[in-house]
C-alpha cells in the first residue's frame, strides 16, 4: 500500500473512532489496523529519508 493510501485510510479510521458507536471488538480491529498502518508510513519516511541523505552524500563525493 503507497504512503498516501495508508495515510487516507488512517484518517478514515479516525474518523471511525470519533464516532463513538462502535463496539469494543470493532475497535480493537481498527486500532490494530490503524497501529500496522502507522508502522508502514514511519518505516516508509525512514526509508525515504535514507534515500534523500545518500543522494546528497553521494552529490557531495563528486
Amino acid at each position: 500500500m503507497s504512503y498516501d493510501k495508508a495515510l487516507r485510510r488512517i484518517e478514515e479510521i479516525v474518523a471511525q473512532l470519533e464516532e463513538d458507536d462502535k463496539g469494543i471488538d470493532e475497535l480493537a480491529v481498527l486500532v490494530q489496523e490503524a497501529s500496522l498502518l502507522i508502522k508502514s508510513c514511519k518505516q516508509k519516511l525512514r526509508m525515504t529519508e535514507e534515500e534523500i541523505s545518500k543522494a546528497f552524500t553521494d552529490e557531495g563525493a563528486e
